[in-house]
């Protein structure tokens, strides 16, 4: 490099510093509103439960949208012959939900017992198990859906909540 090329090499990069990039300056590298996706795709949120409901509908399960006893969300479904509800948190007033819960229980004749619970929860990441007061077992599973959640994840979730349902009826000889 010559002498005479150096200050317009230097210009050059302190122009190209003091600009914004292409994408800063069309808002494309950064999602300004992180529960809108950028794709084309909607993401499902768990303040929209009849949206949750019609995903779940989309994907084979019954899915009947009621409300619990604090008036908060709660849809009804079944999964390999087992009702189960899925259950909204975070709720303010029943609406803006932020989370969701799916949630079974099995009413067993005999009951079940918490060193049963307790070998579940220890070798199963995912679906945490316990007894009620009746000693009946349940088995839950939480979705946290800050920011939203693809249709594709909440099947995938779906697909592995079916799964853990299998696994716990075997575990519990239901």
């Amino acid at each position: 490099m010559s002498a005479h090329e150096f200050p317009a090499i230097l210009a050059l990069s302190l122009c190209l510093l003091a600009t914004p990039s292409w994408a800063q300056a069309t808002g494309s590298a950064v999602n300004p509103n992180p529960k809108v996706p950028t794709g084309s795709g909607q993401l499902l949120q768990a303040s929209d439960p009849d949206g949750l409901a019609d995903a779940m509908r989309d994907h084979g399960y019954r899915a009947e949208l009621t409300t619990d006893g604090q008036g908060d969300p709660r849809i009804k479904s079944a999964t390999a012959g087992i009702n189960f509800s899925v259950y909204f948190y975070g709720c303010t007033d029943g609406q803006e939900c932020d989370a969701i819960q799916f949630s079974a229980g099995f009413d067993l004749e005999t009951g079940s017992d918490a060193p049963a619970m307790n070998d579940w929860n220890k070798r199963k990441r995912f679906g945490k198990a316990y007894i009620d007061d009746e000693n009946d077992p349940y088995l839950e599973m939480d979705l946290n859906f800050e920011g939203g959640m693809t249709r594709d994840n909440f099947r995938d979730n779906l697909v592995l909540w079916d799964s853990l349902v299998g696994d716990f009826k075997t575990h519990i000889n239901w």
